[in-house]
């Protein structure tokens, strides 16, 4: 009798850790998951052994009370495997659609590998609890999936530096709840959907570095939150909408390197923007007089336009310039004397049809 008291904590305890224990079908989901990608040197998946995919297995982390898996942290440019191996990342294989199978997953980080390739899961929008999906740095072909607006709780969507082609899905501006967008470094086309204003959590918006075409929707002005859009190096074409400069926390806007055209709205140098960024397109007529003690401006870059006629008066009248590039324009006329024009160099005012005054040669 004896005995058998003493195989019941041993049994109580088995069960206790099969009751802890991830699932044998997410086990089986990481371990699919695993065989299709190949990582050569830092040994990141050596831990991935046992029955309990839970217990330090490198990168994953469960639900506390389900215990299945719920997330998935796999970065090729992680500081502690970089300082013990003494090298970079770098993985290749692609993204196996077993993931899927985990469907608890609210986080998946696989970035920064390099040479994944293949394309996004597409079953990756049937996640009903994911929220973040980061696979910026990698190879990554195909499309975006098409019905990615299903993803109700997402909040960041990283795709960043990888191949990514095709349109911006029109299911996109379905995600309410979208506070980090970054499709930067990709080879997107097409325009930007017309709805766009409809991700009223957006925050950051960066999609440089594709070839969108098409005009900026106007709906973009009905995303109080938006703090930071960068659209530069796109084929982006048409007017800048006025209404960008009446957004309440837009502070950055670039659209450098694009084919866009028409006047430059009086709204954007008295405003809450103090990154502006507009080189490089065709923009036409001249820079309105329309600075005033609002205007705060780390960085304005008017360079490589058509503008014409003088200097704005009110410029001088700006809380701050810090950098300033009206060069390779047809401006004329005398640079203004006094802040901000006294810390300027000639790099700022060169290739003018006729400007004269310091820093340039004397009128």
């Amino acid at each position: 009798m004896k005995r058998q008291f003493g195989i019941i904590p041993v049994l109580l305890f088995a069960v206790i850790s099969t009751v802890n224990s991830c699932p044998p079908s997410d086990r089986a989901a990481l371990l699919a998951f695993k065989a299709a990608l190949h990582e050569p040197y830092l040994g990141i998946f050596n831990s991935w052994t046992g029955t309990d995919c839970c217990h330090k297995w490198y990168g994953i982390s469960c639900d506390s009370k389900s215990h299945k898996v719920a997330a998935i942290d796999l970065r090729g440019e992680s500081k502690d495997l970089f300082e013990r191996a003494g090298r970079s990342g770098f993985m290749t294989g692609h993204i196996s659609s077993e993931i899927c199978k985990l469907t608890r997953l609210s986080s998946i980080i696989i970035a920064d590998w390099k040479g994944i390739t293949g394309e996004i899961p597409k079953c990756i929008s049937s996640l009903p609890f994911l929220r973040i999906l980061d696979l910026i740095g990698n190879k990554i072909t195909g499309n975006l999936p098409a019905d990615i607006g299903k993803l109700q709780h997402l909040t960041v969507l990283n795709v960043a530096d990888n191949q990514i082609s095709g349109r911006i899905p029109a299911s996109l501006t379905n995600l309410s709840n979208l506070i980090h967008l970054d499709l930067r470094n990709n080879k997107i086309s097409g325009p930007i959907p017309k709805t766009f204003g409809r991700l009223g959590m957006l925050t950051r918006a960066l999609l440089s570095g594709n070839s969108i075409t098409g005009p900026i929707p106007a709906s973009v002005c009905r995303i109080y939150r938006l703090a930071d859009l960068d659209l530069s190096l796109n084929k982006i074409y048409g007017a800048i909408p006025p209404c960008l400069g009446k957004m309440a926390v837009l502070a950055t806007l670039n659209l450098d390197c694009n084919k866009i055209t028409g006047a430059l709205p009086s709204t954007l140098l008295n405003s809450a923007v103090g990154n502006l960024n507009l080189s490089r397109n065709a923009l036409q007529g001249k820079i309105p007089n329309a600075f005033g003690p609002r205007s705060y401006f780390m960085v304005l870059d008017l360079s490589h336009n058509f503008f014409k006629g003088p200097i704005p008066k009110t410029l001088s009248s700006a809380s701050y310039i810090g950098h300033l590039d009206l060069s390779f324009n047809h401006l004329c006329g005398r640079i203004p004397a006094g802040a901000p024009f006294d810390h300027l160099e000639e790099s700022s005012f060169m290739y003018n049809d006729c400007l004269c005054g310091k820093p340039l040669r004397s009128c």
